[in-house]
């Protein structure tokens, strides 16, 4: 499906199904984080991070949050569903009109959406993963 004629909003919801959200437009870049700090949290080489306007989406149910510096200075603070765990979005206290939304939908159509189309913190990578060819990437957080 062309992303530019996805019906919105799109829906989706953690693992067990007690937080949820409406996104209800296009995200406004979508990255592939490899500092440490995202392998941690995605248990895995990288994680998928689509930055979208907080005006742009709706959540539902109860969160928790876990804050943490940032090698910036920021404070990335993490919004999680409390019964199963899931990430749901990260945000700057400073600029809370910006939401690093962690979870995705998995409908096959929706998920072209969240391809990323920036590789970012690739000096940290894992030696093994192979940034795709002609997908931009950056050593550390493009200013």
């Amino acid at each position: 499906m062309d992303i530019f004629l996805m019906n919105f909003p799109i829906k989706a919801s953690c693992q067990c199904g007690q937080v949820s959200y409406l996104l209800k437009a296009k995200p406004k870049k979508v990255m592939a984080c490899h500092c440490t700090e995202c392998q941690k949290l995605a248990t895995a080489p990288y994680s998928v991070t689509a930055a979208v306007l907080a005006e742009d989406i709706d959540f539902s149910g109860e969160m928790n949050e876990w804050r943490r510096s940032s090698d910036s200075g920021n404070v990335n603070a993490a919004k999680f569903c409390p019964q199963c765990g899931n990430r749901i979005y990260h945000y700057n206290p400073a600029e809370p009109t910006l939401l690093k939304l962690k979870l995705k939908p998995i409908d096959a159509d929706v998920m072209a959406l969240f391809e990323p189309t920036a590789h970012i913190w690739i000096k940290e990578k894992q030696s093994w993963f192979e940034v795709p060819e002609g997908v931009t990437a950056f050593d550390t957080m493009p200013t």
